[in-house]
């Protein structure tokens, strides 16, 4: 039967002897000079059931509760033991809780970072026992000790948010009128938030440049607009008071935003302001992820426009990564040029996300992402 470990689901024994275990295989491999893979280093037995270490960083979103479970069940129906653990946005338990899986003995990690620069330290440790890693949808930054890397096309994900404001605003049919327009960034510990933001103004940039969009705060650059730990109450708090000090008596048109928790406590904001009503509706709000408030949001008029990126393909290719690592096979990947983390270039695999507005949420139904029941 497999096994799920959670949070020290194991039992003391079952620890005290995997310790004891790689200990001695360390002490002996040291004494006759052995080396396991890339070095004098005790390595995890791989293979079906083996465990996998799923570190992922929040709760506090659904989608990441969403992509946890989803990995922990495609690991077992693979044939491997999994062990589950969220660091509530806490870069320090993320840390203690990828140490002790290395303890443990895990023989593969798949890791979401909290913060992508932070984990340099204990993936020595992950490679000095042979474990190998996957980054999972945030590159992980300032190491060689990563293995594989599976997210989206993440600068596609910002083009699309992009290109949906251009084409909403019809910015191309009617090149003589201006708009207002305010923009969000995500996280700035998390690799993936240039990418969108390069994506993004790869389709903006060009009307801004020529006057066409207007940002009123004048808060143009990524380090201006970032948004830690994609925070929809941080969001909430800078939307407020760029209403506030710029649109005193202008309004604004349209907000980038990369995803849907930032999105929604934009909207909060804009409805403390009086938008949302017949005579100043709201502007045209981005977002990322198709969460499903957010796409209640989206079909009440609210929020304009998310990305769909199916999680559950995600964590599929996750296993099939770590498969071919585990069991000596050839992982596939698409893309092993683009995503350099300072000391590697990480092969990685990217997956194609989806715009998603009002005339296409019944994909989410389609695809068996939602119920029609839940999204109304």
């Amino acid at each position: 039967m497999r096994k799920r470990v959670r949070h020290g689901g194991r039992s003391v024994a079952t620890v005290v002897s995997a310790t004891a275990m790689a200990v001695a295989l360390v002490v002996t491999l040291a004494g006759c000079g052995q080396e396991a893979r890339g070095g004098s280093r005790y390595q995890p037995e791989g293979g079906k059931g083996a465990t996998v270490g799923l570190a992922m960083p929040t709760k506090s979103s659904e989608r990441w509760i969403a992509d946890g479970e989803n990995m922990a069940e495609s690991f077992e129906e693979a044939g491997y033991q999994t062990d589950l653990q969220y660091a509530d946005d806490k870069v320090e338990n993320q840390i203690a809780q990828v140490e002790n899986m290395i303890t443990q003995g895990h023989a593969l990690l798949v890791v979401a970072a909290v913060d992508g620069a932070a984990l340099t330290n204990v993936l020595e440790q992950a490679e000095q026992q042979g474990t190998q890693v996957i980054a999972y949808d945030r590159l992980i930054m300032g190491t060689e000790h990563v293995d594989a890397y599976a997210s989206f096309d993440n600068e596609r994900v910002g083009r699309l948010q992009g290109q949906y404001i251009v084409d909403a605003l019809e910015l191309e049919q009617n090149p003589n009128e201006t708009f207002n327009i305010e923009l969000f960034a995500g996280s700035p510990d998390d690799n993936n938030t240039q990418f969108f933001w390069n994506g993004a103004m790869s389709a903006l940039r060009p009307y801004m440049e020529s006057g066409q969009l207007e940002v009123g705060s004048g808060q143009t650059r990524m380090n201006q607009a970032t948004t830690l730990r994609w925070d929809g109450g941080t969001a909430q708090r800078r939307m407020d008071d760029l209403l506030s000090r710029h649109y005193g008596n202008a309004e604004v048109d349209a907000v980038l935003s990369p995803y849907d928790g930032i999105s929604l406590g934009i909207i909060s904001a804009l409805r403390s302001s009086g938008y949302g009503g017949a005579n100043q509706p709201y502007p045209i709000v981005t977002g990322q992820d198709a969460e499903l408030a957010s796409v209640k949001s989206i079909n009440a008029g609210q929020q304009r426009q998310t990305v769909f990126k199916d999680t559950r393909k995600l964590a599929d290719r996750a296993v099939q990564i770590a498969d071919a690592l585990l069991t000596g096979g050839e992982p596939e990947f698409n893309n092993t040029t683009d995503y350099d983390n300072g000391p590697k270039v990480v092969p990685a695999y990217l997956l194609d996300p989806v715009s998603i507005d009002e005339s296409n949420t019944q994909l989410l139904v389609d695809e068996g992402y939602y119920t029609a029941g839940q999204i109304g």
